[in-house]
């Protein structure tokens, strides 16, 4: 992820469709994920879905065609984030 050229960051709240919060390429990309990391948003690292979702304004809904794959992105970072939270039972 370190050599991104390019990010994008989403917003989903449950409700609607993922929302595109950020995007930039070189500097900008390093610093949104810099920004990332330092919250702890899990990153994906996927050129083809960032070159799609890059085209996108601000604000925009992703397009349907990229429901699927961006559903397995949020589960994957909802089941991280709940592993690193919960306690084995003893």
């Amino acid at each position: 992820m370190k050599n991104s050229t390019k990010a994008v960051a989403l917003f989903y709240d449950g409700d609607s469709a993922p929302t595109l919060t950020a995007k930039g390429m070189g500097d900008q990309a390093e610093e949104i994920i810099r920004l990332a990391e330092e919250a702890g948003v899990p990153l994906c690292d996927n050129g083809a879905l960032v070159e799609l979702l890059a085209q996108l304004e601000l604000g925009d809904s992703i397009p349907e065609q990229v429901y699927i794959a961006v559903a397995h992105i949020l589960a994957f970072a909802y089941e991280l984030q709940f592993s690193s939270t919960t306690q084995p039972y003893n």
